[in-house]
Parts: C-alpha cells; sequence; structure tokens
C-alpha cells in the first residue's frame, strides 16, 4: 500500500508506462472499430465479435491497467499525470463507443423527451425512437432511471445532433466536459486534503475506466463527477459563507438530478461546509444553506422539465439486470443455488438486495458519525494548539468517497464505471491507494468492446466466488473493529 509520501516510480518506468499505456488505448480503439457498440442492431449478447476482437481488447487493457499500475505510487509531476492521461485519451475520442450501449439509450430517452413522451413512464420501444435497435435488449422496456437535469442534457444532445451519430458525438463531448472540470478541481481538492497532487491526478485521471468507460462510453457518470468535484471545491474555499454555499449546493443537487447516487455525498458535504467549529449550530445554520442550494437546484429542473420527481420511480428499474458482480447479488445466487440443492426456490436476491440496501444506509449513517465526532475531537485539539488544521477537509472529502464505496458494493447492480464514483475521491483524499486501485483495475477486465459484461459467462462460479470474498472481508472488518475498540482505554 502507498503513502501520500512514496515517491514516484523513476523516469525510465514513468516513460515506459506512458507508451505502453497509449499502445494499449489504441489497440483498444481498433478492438472499438472492429467490434464495439456501434449504431447497429444488437443480436444476442456474446463474446465481442471474434476472437481477434476479444485479444486485442484484453491486451489493450492490460497495458492500460498494467501502466496506471505501474505509476500508483504518483506520477513524476502533476504536468505529467495531466499530459499522459491525456494522450491516452486521443485514441479512445476516435472510437466508437465502447463497453456499453447505454449511450443509444440516452439518445433514445431524449428523443422520447424531445417527441413529448415522458421517458419515466414509457420505455423508448413504445416511445418509437427510431434506434431502439441499437439499445441493448434489456433497456429497451423499462424507464429512465436518471434525473430530470440529464433527461433535459439528452433532448439537447439529440436535437444538436440531428441523428444517432450526431447525438453520440454530443453526449461524448458532455462527458469529456465532465472529466475535464472534474480534473480542473482535482489539485485544489487534493491539496486541501493534504494529498499530492501528482499522485491524485494520476489515479482519477489516468485510470482505463475514466478513459473506456466515461471518455470513450460517454457515460453520464462523467457529468455527476464534473458537477461533483466543483462544488465539493467551492465549499472547501468557502465555507460558511452563504452565497457559495448555495452555489455549491446547486452544483451538487445538480448531480443528483444526473444521477441520484451522488445524494450520498450530501450528507458530507454539510460537514465541510461549517465554517470555524463543528456545533450542531454551526451545521444547521450552514448546511441549511447548502441544502436550499441542494433543494432548488432539484426543484427548478423537476420544474423546467415538466417531469415533476417521476423519476424517483424510475431508479427501481435500474436493478433488472442480475450479476454476480453485485455482492448482494451474488449471495442471492448463492441462497437460490443451495435452496435448489434441497428442492426449493427461494428467490432470495430481491430478499438480499434490500437487506443490503438498509445495511448501505447503516454504512452511511456510521461513516458520517465518525466523521463528525473526528471533527469535533479536531476542533478541540485546533483551539488548544492555536493553529488551524489542514486535516479537517480531508475528512469530509474522505467520508464521501467511503460512502460513495459503500453505495458501490451494496448497490443491486454494479457496472465497471461504478467505480469512477469513490475512485475520485479517494483519489484526492486516501492516504493509501492499493485497496481501492486493485478493484478499479479489475473491473476494467469485465466488459467487452460491444458491451458484453464478462460477468454473464461465469455466473455460478463468480457468484461463488464473490460470496466467499464478501464473507472473508466482513469477516475481517469484524475482527479489526474488535480489536480497534479493545486497543481503546475503558
Amino acid at each position: 500500500m502507498t503513502a501520500p509520501g512514496t515517491p514516484p516510480a523513476s523516469p525510465g518506468v514513468a516513460r515506459f508506462a506512458r507508451y505502453a499505456g497509449l499502445v494499449g488505448a489504441v489497440l483498444l480503439a481498433v478492438a472499438g472499430w472492429l467490434g464495439g457498440a456501434l449504431p447497429r442492431a444488437t443480436g444476442v449478447p456474446g463474446p465481442g465479435d471474434g476472437p481477434w476482437v476479444v485479444a486485442l481488447w484484453l491486451g489493450g487493457t492490460g497495458l492500460m491497467v498494467g501502466a496506471w499500475w505501474a505509476l500508483r505510487r504518483g506520477a513524476p509531476s502533476t504536468r505529467w499525470a495531466y499530459l499522459t492521461a491525456g494522450l491516452w485519451a486521443l485514441p479512445l475520442l476516435a472510437a466508437p463507443p465502447l463497453g456499453s450501449r447505454d449511450v443509444h439509450s440516452y439518445a433514445c430517452q431524449g428523443w422520447a423527451y424531445a417527441h413529448g413522451v415522458d421517458p419515466y413512464a414509457t420505455g423508448v420501444a413504445e416511445a418509437g425512437c427510431p434506434w431502439v435497435e441499437s439499445v441493448a435488449p434489456i433497456w429497451r422496456d423499462t424507464p429512465a432511471p436518471y434525473g430530470p437535469f440529464f433527461v433535459l442534457l439528452a433532448a439537447l444532445a439529440v436535437t444538436l445532433g440531428g441523428g444517432l451519430v450526431g447525438a453520440i458525438v454530443a453526449f461524448r463531448l458532455l462527458a469529456v466536459a465532465g472529466v475535464l472540470l472534474a480534473a480542473v478541481c482535482l489539485p485544489g481538492l487534493a491539496r486541501a486534503a493534504g494529498v499530492p497532487t501528482r499522485r491524485a491526478a494520476w489515479l482519477a485521471l489516468a485510470s482505463p475506466l475514466v478513459g473506456v468507460h466515461l471518455v470513450a462510453g460517454a457515460h453520464n457518470d462523467a457529468v455527476m463527477l464534473g458537477l461533483l468535484l466543483p462544488g465539493l471545491l467551492v465549499l472547501l474555499r468557502r465555507p460558511g459563507r452563504p452565497g457559495p454555499l448555495l452555489l455549491a449546493g446547486a452544483l451538487l443537487g445538480l448531480a443528483v438530478t444526473v444521477k441520484a447516487t451522488a445524494v450520498v455525498v450530501l450528507p458530507f458535504a454539510a460537514l465541510a461546509a461549517v465554517r470555524g467549529r463543528h456545533t450542531v449550530r454551526a451545521l444547521l445554520r450552514d448546511g441549511g444553506w447548502l441544502a436550499g442550494g441542494v433543494l432548488g437546484a432539484v426543484a427548478v429542473t423537476s420544474l423546467l422539465s415538466g417531469l415533476g420527481l417521476g423519476w424517483v420511480g424510475g431508479l427501481t428499474r435500474s436493478g433488472d439486470s442480475e450479476q454476480w458482480t453485485s455482492p448482494p447479488t451474488a449471495v442471492g445466487f448463492v441462497v437460490d443455488y443451495a435452496g435448489g440443492l434441497v428442492g426449493r426456490e427461494p428467490g432470495a436476491v430481491p430478499v438480499t438486495r434490500a437487506a443490503a440496501l438498509l445495511l448501505l444506509a447503516v454504512a452511511v449513517a456510521a461513516l458520517w458519525w465518525r466523521a463528525w465526532t473526528g471533527l469535533r475531537r479536531r476542533d478541540d485539539v485546533r483551539q488548544r494548539a492555536a493553529h488551524p488544521d489542514a486535516a479537517r477537509p480531508r475528512v469530509a472529502l474522505l467520508g464521501a468517497g467511503l460512502a460513495l464505496a459503500a453505495t458501490v458494493v451494496l448497490a443491486p447492480v454494479f457496472h465497471p464505471w461504478y467505480a469512477t464514483w469513490p475512485l475520485a475521491l479517494l483519489a484526492v483524499a486516501a492516504r493509501r491507494t492499493t485497496w481501492f486501485a486493485a478493484p478499479c483495475a479489475a473491473a476494467a477486465f469485465l466488459a467487452l468492446p460491444d458491451g458484453t459484461n464478462l460477468a454473464r459467462f461465469t455466473k455460478a462460479p463468480g457468484a461463488l466466488a464473490m460470496t466467499a470474498l464478501a464473507a472473508g472481508l466482513a469477516a475481517w472488518g469484524l475482527l479489526r473493529l474488535r480489536r480497534t475498540g479493545a486497543a481503546r482505554p475503558g
């Protein structure tokens, strides 16, 4: 594992990693043109369009992941990290959509809204979208699970694009804009948290998940992060001031109205909003201004779209996909397998998913309480020492990153690009990196260029392995908590 003060790799290793990653990006772009998520009818899901496509894809992914991993302790400099991440993104910008067909769903949802159809009440097939054959079959009859701000952006992209290809280009431009906004904020967030900017920029921007899924795949997660990080930066630079708090709240509210998962960041943003000592009164005062901005953004986008809060109902259908890469779903699979051995069909997946969501609520509350009490203790130390505590911003950022990580782990469904949510915040706040960089590296291998998820072909062994891993980590966590509790004085 890596500490912030760890020196970067040698110049020779860094140079080799830069060009190895570039070769990997080129291979991925070629694989995309041969068998990516091109605008065409989708058939039965399968492993790409042939062995050569799969070989190119896995080879390119291996090179990019290896290069990123080699410099996880930090690039030679922040500028070097930005230039290299940009260099890797160039071939991916010229590629068709990679790793998913979601951008086709965005286009059809935008088309439906632009033609007067409520995307939260009607699937894109029923809406009559002319590009429905390019949408993954599982999502053709489901309502949109995204917030009203993204629906407005989707309709704008379709209107400006004039057709499916033009719309895909517009969505990619939106995604690139989101990544760039996040990139601008990374140094400020890292400095506030006391983390080297060269390490934070490398981890957050050069990850293959960002290049493949956010840039090439044009996922709206990039837009969410492009609103989330500026909102947090405003909070850290101008805490306790009504105007900046309203602005930060509006940015965070817009992030929620792109993807609702951003809501778990809000309790930690309220901690960052406090100026001075963390008292209940200060939290209610400064957090109230922040909440006003959030609620204002949600209300305005809901009213402007004319869709109200119908988008909340669409969230319930986002779990239609069942894959073992989601730990709660994997546990449900294993329970069903065990029931089958004794002649029963318990249908455990909905139950384990519901239990995981309750556990997520408890985990977020526990993380917030830990951050709150930690900040209160730091306030006392700072008062006695009569000097500012530079670690205070890190507490809120780390708490938000851990809450997003818990959301990814306990959500009903997992897709590789979900790992970019906690990655962006943990890159600027975590002291050690291997524990979150390793899962991101593994996730990069899950999807093929046409959007086929390899988890579909390994359901039973994958579910067993994921359940064993989840059980092992849970046992390790409980033992660690017991030891920590025993080590504390009476």
